[in-house]
């Protein structure tokens, strides 16, 4: 297998290799690593990125959009609520156990339930991230909810935590394990034992939120 991969250089300690869910390897690598010191680390690691490359659960599939019309199902914090299209005046996304939005706001629903999405995903996160920082003892410096493409969080060189605004649709107890794996980076860059048994300490079942993710990120991956 010819393996392809893209490096991004920064002032990071260690070279770090992920493999998105597009397929695409990342190799992130520290600003004075030579190329063929970067070449050796990638071919060194053929097989396991073969495993991953081929891991079908790992990626998306092609989902139907959401419609949003009375009776359709949107996802938040890992349960499906109602839409109800309403001949009500309604600023933008109402919420109860289930959405509401305005006939005259329905061409406009992608746009509302997104900015919506964002705000909810800054509202339940951010506190999750100061509470996993001071558990952790460790500080980050920009806290911010973006538009990812197929990744869910990242901590950059710089301890700016950044999340896909997407996995406010999964359950809390996977919030926990994403906010939490990311802060652990700020100890221990790369997923070695320790970084496991770190995270292991913070959020004890975050095996099954792996599973979770493995089972339905793909659905995390449409807008709604």
């Amino acid at each position: 297998m010819e393996v392809v991969y893209e490096i991004k250089f920064s002032k990071r300690k260690t070279l770090n290799i992920t493999v998105e869910r597009d397929r695409r390897i990342i190799v992130r690598a520290p600003d004075n690593l030579s190329l063929e010191k970067i070449e050796e680390i990638v071919q060194s690691k053929k097989q396991w990125l073969k495993e991953k490359i081929n891991h079908t659960q790992k990626y998306p599939v092609v989902t139907k959009p959401k419609e949003f019309t009375s009776g359709e199902t949107l996802l938040y914090l890992g349960r499906n609520y109602q839409l109800s299209v309403t001949d009500e005046l309604i600023d933008g996304i109402e919420f109860n156990q289930r959405f509401k939005i305005s006939r005259n706001n329905q061409e406009e629903a992608n746009k509302l339930f997104k900015k919506w999405y964002m705000h909810q995903a800054l509202a339940k996160i951010e506190p999750l991230a100061k509470m996993y920082a001071t558990n952790l003892g460790v500080k980050f410096n920009e806290f911010k909810t973006s538009e990812m493409k197929y990744r869910w969080g990242s901590c950059t060189p710089n301890n700016n935590i950044i999340f896909n605004w997407r996995i406010i649709k999964a359950p809390m107890y996977v919030l926990e394990y994403l906010v939490a794996h990311e802060l652990v980076h700020l100890i221990e860059g790369n997923h070695t034992p320790r970084f496991w048994n770190i995270l292991s300490i913070q959020v004890p079942n975050y095996e099954r939120a792996k599973n979770w993710l493995k089972k339905n990120g793909h659905v995390l991956e449409i807008d709604f």
